[in-house]
C-alpha cells in the first residue's frame, strides 16, 4: 500500500507543482499574457500588440479555431508540444510556424475576413487563398 502510496504520490505531486509553477490554469483562458509564460514568445506578443489586429483579436482568435472542444483539444496538443519543445530545448530560434498551425490560421482568417475576400478576390475561389502570403505580417511581426 506505502508503495502505491509513492507511485501514485510523487508523480501526481511533481506534476501539481510544475503545473502551478508554470501557471497552467492561464493557459485555459483566452488572455494573450499567457502566451508569454514563455519567455520565447515575448517577440510576437510585443508585436501584437502594435498590430492592426491588437483591438479585435487574441491569440486564440488566430490560433485555434472551431467549437469548444476542438479549441481546446488545439490548445492541449499545442500546450504539449510546445512545453515539450521548450522543456528539451528542441526548437530553432526565431520560432516558426509550423503547416498544421499554419492551417489554423488560415482559416482563421477566413472566419473573419470572407465575405471581403470574396469581393476582393472575385476570380479566386476563397478557400484556395493563402493569406498568409501575402500577409506574413498581420497579426505579428515574423
Amino acid at each position: 500500500m506505502v508503495i502505491l502510496g509513492i507511485m501514485v504520490g510523487v508523480p501526481v505531486g511533481i506534476g501539481g507543482y510544475t503545473f502551478h509553477y508554470a501557471e497552467g490554469w492561464s493557459y485555459f483562458s483566452s488572455d494573450p499574457k499567457a502566451c508569454i509564460n514563455c519567455h520565447i514568445m515575448q517577440p510576437q506578443f510585443d508585436s501584437w500588440s502594435r498590430s492592426s489586429h491588437h483591438k479585435v483579436a487574441v491569440c486564440n482568435d488566430c490560433h485555434t479555431t472551431g467549437n469548444v472542444v476542438r479549441k481546446y483539444s488545439i490548445k492541449a496538443s499545442n500546450g504539449y508540444w510546445h512545453s515539450w519543445a521548450f522543456t528539451t530545448g528542441r526548437f530553432k530560434e526565431p520560432i516558426e510556424i509550423k503547416a498544421h498551425n499554419r492551417a489554423i490560421a488560415r482559416e482563421a482568417c477566413l472566419n473573419c475576413h470572407q465575405p471581403m475576400l470574396e469581393a476582393s478576390h472575385p476570380q479566386e475561389r476563397v478557400e484556395s487563398l493563402d493569406c498568409l502570403r501575402c500577409h506574413a505580417n498581420v497579426g505579428h511581426w515574423r
